[in-house]
């Protein structure tokens, strides 16, 4: 599925041929057109993609890019004043809130997968994480085998619940996973003590640890990964031309070179609302899809 310069000549086109008819559009960007508003969905915790910053609103990598995909959207309808509403979700809600047309574009730390591709529809990746399991160093647990008989937490509606069943039913472990509503709230559930291991994407894992006003030196992640998954914004299934928008936004930050000044931001500079610094370095995975983008939703090809 990766995708062509053709696509992005189709991406082009459909992107100047509806700037200059607008009557033409149809799907949901005539919608937005019409309602004069459009809904951007983020999550409350997901640090350092969409999370709550000092003021209590939305900040984050994947923020920023949906509201540059917004101000594309803006140019292409002909509405410079269109209202940007924002609506919170979580991992268990965000798919029927796009499906039943809640929201229209989510922007935070999801996976496109294929079973999600049945339900919604998914922008060229602008992440690329591997999941693991966030432990105590004095606890000595460093591999999946290790956490055997333990209480894991997970988070509610995430990919990542299934993937931890999976591997549980095949090696054995016999893990009592605990669901918790969010990140923040895994977090939680694992630093009181009712969990041993947090489960979920190593840089949201990172995130959660800068932020938890714990010394991250008492932490450390898993030796073991999971898996290798894109992140993308999520987007309403069966509108190509509003997908094509995204697409071509994102396509723009990799060729001119803006996202890394952006990546930067998120990933290599102090961060609100307290400065903390993640530390970390753009992956070879990520790289190559800033020199080919693609939407797949295959972990082979990352």
């Amino acid at each position: 599925m990766k995708r062509s310069l053709l696509h992005f000549a189709i991406a082009a086109f459909a992107f100047t041929a509806a700037g200059a008819h607008s009557a033409e559009l149809t799907g949901r960007l005539k919608a937005i057109k019409e309602r004069n508003f459009i809904t951007v969905a983020y999550r409350e915790s997901s640090v350092p993609f969409s999370y709550l910053g000092g003021n209590g609103q939305p900040i984050g990598y994947a923020q920023d890019i949906c509201l540059k995909i917004v101000d594309d959207i803006k140019t292409l309808i002909g509405s410079p004043n269109l209202e940007v509403k924002r609506q919170a979700v979580t991992s268990q809600n965000r798919i029927p809130l796009m499906q039943n047309g809640t929201i229209d574009l989510e922007c935070g730390s999801t996976v496109n997968n294929p079973e999600r591709q049945a339900l919604v529809s998914f922008s060229t990746t602008y992440f690329v994480v591997g999941s693991k399991f966030v432990s105590r160093k004095s606890d000595n647990l460093q591999t999946l085998k290790d956490l055997k008989g333990k209480s894991v937490v997970a988070t509610t509606g995430s990919n990542t619940v299934q993937r931890i069943r999976g591997i549980d039913r095949k090696e054995g472990l016999n893990l009592n996973v605990i669901l918790a509503k969010d990140f923040s709230d895994s977090m939680l559930t694992f630093t009181s003590g009712r969990a041993e291991a947090f489960f979920e994407d190593d840089i949201n894992l990172i995130g959660q640890i800068a932020f938890s006003r714990l010394d991250p030196n008492d932490f450390r992640l898993s030796t073991d990964t999971l898996s290798r998954d894109p992140y993308a914004v999520m987007l309403p299934r069966g509108e190509p031309e509003f997908k094509a928008v995204a697409d071509k936004t994102i396509a723009t930050l990799y060729s001119s070179g803006e996202i890394k000044a952006l990546y930067d931001k998120w990933f290599q500079s102090p961060i609100p609302p307290r400065g903390v610094n993640l530390h970390f370095p753009l992956s070879d995975a990520l790289a190559k899809v800033i020199a080919k983008p693609t939407d797949s939703p295959n972990p082979a090809d990352y």
